[in-house]
């Protein structure tokens, strides 16, 4: 097995070393070894980071990712979870699109003040309750 070079897997993923040293520390990646200085991964590693990136990027959080790995570096995906975070990115979805009509209405609006629009004022309404609740964070 050719191992890469952490130059190779930044290079490669596009993420910075900075960040796959982070990785390895805390046990998201596994270097097997190092060249002089610089750590050394198997091939498999290209895979876990873009499987890490879709994970960061579907709103899960370095520990949850890090659930989906198991001792042996291989993904054990858990279908309950990715389900649930794929009914919540759907719920997301409808209230951007909600939010981005509404825009476009409010920007087109031929009432004389925007106040005078049930559309924005439907707007600035949903924008409060959503502050009140504060943002949902994992």
């Amino acid at each position: 097995m050719k191992l890469l070079d952490i130059a190779e897997v930044s290079r490669s993923s596009g993420v910075p070393a900075s960040t796959l040293r982070y990785y390895d520390e805390i046990g998201l990646i596994s270097s097997l070894g190092r060249h002089g200085l610089r750590r050394q991964f198997g091939p498999d590693v290209l895979l876990q980071l873009a499987l890490i990136a879709m994970g960061k990027s579907a709103g899960f959080s370095l520990e949850e990712i890090s659930g989906m790995f198991g001792r042996d570096g291989k993904a054990k995906l858990p279908r309950q979870q990715l389900h649930d975070r794929a009914d919540e990115l759907d719920r997301h979805i409808r209230e951007l699109t909600a939010l981005r009509d509404t825009l476009r209405h409010v920007a087109d609006c031929s009432a004389p003040s925007h106040m005078e629009c049930p559309t924005f004022r439907r707007l600035v309404d949903l924008s409060a309750r959503r502050r009140r609740r504060g943002p949902k964070r994992r």
